[in-house]
């Protein structure tokens, strides 16, 4: 197996100028492409819509080379579609396509890319257990089909269930004393519980429906979940390491302790064979930059390093775009590149105020 990525800047939402060059040259076979993961100018909230215009545009180009009607190509391809690209963010997007069979002999590990669905939830079930250990289940099958080591998987990228409810259902969960669970928090952070469960992270003695947004002790350091309304499964993306892959491309991730964290930074790069000197990647260094994928969130506790921060008590600005800006700047003044795709709300995602990295390259 090979996969193949493509890192394509855009100048607007449903630009893929980048992405038709590719399919046109046939550099891109649209049966091969896998997944697609990038950042839109919106502001990342409810209210942006910049992420159904892209969408839309991937479902009008894609649709007719797949032989499918529109409304189906989101079943063939996951989309991971961030919305926010404060300060240097560059808008772009990042195309994971996979071609041939296992190598029967191993050889030097390389990316590997599944993907899978776990099986539809119910409102009830949402930030409580049955969603960890079904999110759980279907990762640990993955890992299996993959034939991996869970410590060469290095990003969980998901798009976490919430099923609709009705008033009427929320309103008798409620008087049940068990009111519903179903929002982004909640599907966030058991999807994350989930990711740690399958890969040995976390003790499954140690997780509970009470633990979920309350036990911040518990994470995951490879996770990286959205939660979308309406979506009644999760989706799964994963990226690893395998030693009976082929091609030149190669992930790697740390655990950043705060958004300030450079020394995970600069040490992931070292291991990736791109040592910073100097304060920042060479030319020649962040060209064989693939993806960045990190998540950001604004320390709940009011401070940085000891130090009082705004970011959740500003009512101009929300804090999200304030922890999104302040981590990809961080990221490309060290790698050199703006077009990093950091995604906030970090529930179970690294330590609290931290977050995971992950990063593809090209191999040496």
């Amino acid at each position: 197996m090979r996969v193949d990525a493509f890192k394509l800047p855009t100048d607007h939402p449903a630009d893929l100028r980048g992405l038709r060059d590719l399919l046109t040259s046939g550099r891109l076979r649209a049966d091969e492409l896998v997944c697609v993961l990038g950042k839109t100018e919106g502001n990342g909230g409810r209210n942006d819509f910049t992420r159904d215009l892209a969408m839309r545009a991937f479902e009008e180009l894609l649709a007719p080379r797949l032989g499918l009607p529109r409304e189906q190509v989101q079943d063939r391809v996951i989309f991971s579609l961030s919305g926010g690209t404060e300060g240097v963010v560059s808008p772009h997007i990042v195309a994971f396509a996979r071609s041939g069979a296992w190598s029967p002999e191993p050889g030097p590990k390389r990316l590997v890319v599944g993907t899978a669905y776990t099986r539809p939830f119910a409102p009830e079930e949402i930030g409580r257990t049955p969603q960890i250990e079904e999110t759980a289940r279907a990762i640990s099958e993955l890992v299996r089909e993959l034939r991996l080591d869970p410590a060469d998987v290095h990003l969980v990228q998901m798009k976490g269930a919430i099923p609709r409810a009705s008033h009427d259902q929320a309103e008798a969960a409620r008087r049940a004393g068990r009111p519903l669970r179903n929002d982004m928090v909640h599907s966030r952070g058991a999807s994350a519980l989930g990711t740690a469960l399958a890969l040995g992270e976390v003790a499954r003695d140690r997780l509970s429906d009470e633990a979920v947004c309350a036990d911040w002790s518990l994470y995951s350091g490879v996770a990286s979940c959205s939660a979308k309304p309406g979506l009644d499964r999760t989706e799964i993306l994963l990226f690893a390491n395998s030693p009976h892959a082929r091609g030149d491309l190669v992930i790697d991730h740390a655990v950043l302790e705060d958004i300030l964290d450079v020394a995970a930074v600069r040490g992931l790069l070292a291991r990736l064979g791109l040592p910073v000197e100097g304060g920042q990647l060479t030319p020649a260094q962040t060209a064989r930059l693939v993806g960045v994928f990190a998540k950001s969130e604004a320390d709940p506790r009011g401070a940085v390093r000891g130090r009082r921060h705004t970011m959740l008590s500003d009512d101009d600005i929300s804090d999200t775009r304030y922890s999104r800006c302040v981590l990809a700047a961080v990221l490309a003044s060290i790698t050199g590149d703006p077009c990093v795709y950091v995604s906030t709300r970090a529930e179970h995602h690294g330590p609290l105020g931290g977050g995971p990295l992950a990063i593809i390259a090209r191999a040496e």
